[in-house]
C-alpha cells in the first residue's frame, strides 16, 4: 500500500501547500507493525503475524492514541481498537466486504442514497487512524483516492437535482482530515443548495488528533443559514482526554452542536461500567450520545463483536442508572443495505389477559398500564 503523502492527484482545484492532499502528516502516524514495535506497543516476536494483517488491512495509530495504550495490558481497550490482531485474517462465512450494503445505493461516485431525505457524501477514503472493526475496511486506507473534481461536481449535481434531500451526511474515511480550504469549498457548495438544510460531519479527529481541530477548521465548517452538526466517534472513556475535550469545546463554543456515536466492542465497552463511563464522558464534553452501533459483519471482526442479546442487556443495565442525556439508541445496520433500526430491549408488551399493557421498569419490576392510557 502507498502512503497518504505519496498521492499526487490534485483534486478540487489547486493543491494545498501541505505535506499531503488531506493535510494529514503521515510522519506523525505509526503505519507499520515495525513502527508499533519500535514504539513499544507490540512485542517484536509478533511482527511476522502482524505484517500479514497489515498487508491486508490498513494500519495507522496517531501519537494521541499511542500515548493512551498500556502495552503491559494484553486487554487494553485502546489497543484493541487500533493495534492489528492476527484474528483479523479469520473471516466468517456471514461476513461481507460491504456489510451495510452501501454499493447498491450508490447512484454516482461518492453518494450513498439509502433514505429519502438524506444522502451520504463520501469525500475521502483515508483516516487519521484505522479502526480494526471498520465496516469500510475493504475500501479505506493509504493510497485510496479522494473524489476528483468531476466526481465531486457530479455528486453535488445529484443533490442539487433532488429537492427531497434535506440533509447531507459527510463521511469517508474521515472527512475532517481535509484541509480547511477544501472543507470550506464543500460547505459553500452545499450551503448554496436551498433545499439542503442540515450538513452533518462524521469524524474521529477530535479524539485521535485533537490538535487538528484548529480555529481555521472550525470556521470552515460553519455555513450561513444551515444547521451544521459534528458527530464524534469514540468508544472508550479514556479517549476523551483533556485535549479531546478541548477540541470538542472549540466546536461547541463556535455554535456547532456535537453528537456521539460508538460501536459496541468486545473487550472495549461491553460492560455496564465501561459503557456508562463513556457516555458520561461524552456528555461532560457537551457531546450528546446518539447511536450505539451493533458491530457490523465486516471481514475479520468477529473477535470484536458482541451478540445483540449482550447489547440489549447492556442497554437495560444503563437504563435508569444514567441520565437520559447519556442514553444512546442501540442500532443495527441491516446487512444488504436495508437501513438502520433500533434493536434495544423492549419495555412494553400486551398484558397476558389482553387488558392493557405490562410495563417493565429499569429495575425489572413489572406494572400494569390501562388500555386507554
Amino acid at each position: 500500500m502507498g502512503r497518504v503523502g505519496e498521492r499526487s492527484e490534485p483534486g478540487w482545484g489547486e493543491p494545498d501547500k501541505t505535506p499531503s492532499l488531506t493535510g494529514t502528516s503521515p510522519a506523525r502516524q505509526l503505519n507499520r507493525p515495525a513502527e508499533l514495535a519500535a514504539a513499544g506497543l507490540v512485542p517484536p516476536e509478533r511482527l511476522a503475524a502482524l505484517d500479514a494483517v497489515a498487508a491486508r488491512y490498513a494500519v495507522a495509530v496517531t501519537p494521541a492514541m499511542a500515548d493512551l495504550i498500556d502495552a503491559a495490558d494484553p486487554d487494553d481497550p485502546i489497543a484493541r481498537q487500533f493495534i492489528p490482531d492476527p484474528a483479523e485474517l479469520d473471516r466468517l462465512p456471514e461476513e461481507r466486504d460491504d456489510p451495510i450494503g452501501d454499493n447498491p445505493h450508490q447512484p454516482v461516485a461518492g453518494i450513498v442514497h439509502r433514505y429519502p431525505d438524506r444522502v451520504l457524501l463520501k469525500l475521502v477514503h483515508v483516516c487519521a487512524v484505522y479502526c480494526r472493526f471498520c465496516f469500510r475496511r475493504e475500501m479505506v486506507g493509504p493510497g485510496a483516492k479522494m473524489l476528483s473534481d468531476a466526481e465531486l461536481a457530479e455528486a453535488l449535481a445529484y443533490v442539487r437535482a433532488r429537492p427531497e434531500i434535506w440533509e447531507v451526511v459527510i463521511t469517508g474515511g474521515d472527512p475532517l482530515v481535509l484541509s480547511p480550504r477544501r472543507i470550506a469549498a464543500v460547505v459553500a457548495s452545499l450551503a448554496a443548495i436551498e433545499h439542503v438544510k442540515v450538513i452533518r460531519w462524521h469524524t474521529r479527529l477530535p479524539v485521535v488528533d485533537p490538535a487538528r481541530i484548529t480555529p481555521a477548521l472550525v470556521g470552515a465548517l460553519k455555513a450561513q443559514g444551515k444547521a451544521v452538526y459534528v458527530v464524534l466517534h469514540a468508544n472508550h472513556a479514556r479517549e476523551m482526554t483533556a485535549a479531546a475535550r478541548a477540541a470538542c469545546a472549540r466546536l461547541v463554543d463556535a455554535g456547532i452542536p456535537m453528537l456521539g456515536q460508538s460501536v459496541l466492542l468486545r473487550g472495549v465497552n461491553d460492560d455496564p461500567a465501561a459503557l456508562s463511563d463513556l457516555m458520561r464522558a461524552l456528555v461532560e464534553a457537551r457531546v450528546k450520545p446518539y447511536y450505539l452501533h451493533q458491530g457490523d459483519l465486516a471481514p475479520g471482526t468477529s473477535h470484536l463483536r458482541t451478540t445483540i442479546a449482550e447489547g440489549q442487556a447492556l442497554m437495560r443495565a444503563i437504563r435508569g442508572r444514567l441520565s437520559g442525556l447519556c442514553q444512546p439508541t442501540y442500532v443495527l445496520d441491516i446487512p444488504g443495505g436495508h437501513g438502520k433500526v433500533p434493536v434495544g430491549p423492549g419495555y412494553l408488551c400486551e398484558a397476558a389477559d389482553e387488558e392493557g399493557y405490562e410495563v417493565t421498569d429499569y429495575q425489572g419490576g413489572r406494572h400494569r398500564y390501562p388500555p386507554a392510557g
